[in-house]
């Protein structure tokens, strides 16, 4: 037996966040870009928040991507990385805007006059 039924976690997502329904900030979207803003931390961290940072050490990850690696609810890993960006161990970073993202047709017509010059 491998400890989990249809792929899912025995243990309810509301005990990996201590009980807390709601995060301490609502700043925090789906895809907000999360990064570790210390090195390892040897402290009294409740087991999620310490799986969290260490999801983080090899770079950044979105939330909706925390959630899918950790196999918890996004609002769940919401409440987590709040806490932890309290404490200064994590910081957020807000979504790109899509206004604010390259136009692709632009991106490809740059390849290819790359790849022309190649030839």
């Amino acid at each position: 037996m491998n400890g989990h039924r249809s792929g899912r976690p025995l243990v309810p997502a509301y005990l990996s966040t201590s009980g807390v329904a709601r995060p301490s900030r609502n700043s925090l979207e789906r895809l907000s870009v999360l990064t570790s803003a210390a090195g390892p931390v040897f402290g009294d961290l409740p087991a999620a928040q310490h799986a969290l940072l260490q999801s983080l050490e090899g770079g950044s990850l979105t939330v909706v991507e925390a959630a899918a690696l950790l196999r918890l609810p996004v609002s769940a890993i919401r409440v987590l990385a709040a806490a932890l960006i309290d404490q200064g161990l994590v910081t957020a970073r807000p979504p790109v805007p899509p206004a604010a993202q390259p136009d692709h047709d632009l991106l490809k017509r740059v390849a290819d006059g790359l790849r022309a010059l190649k030839l």
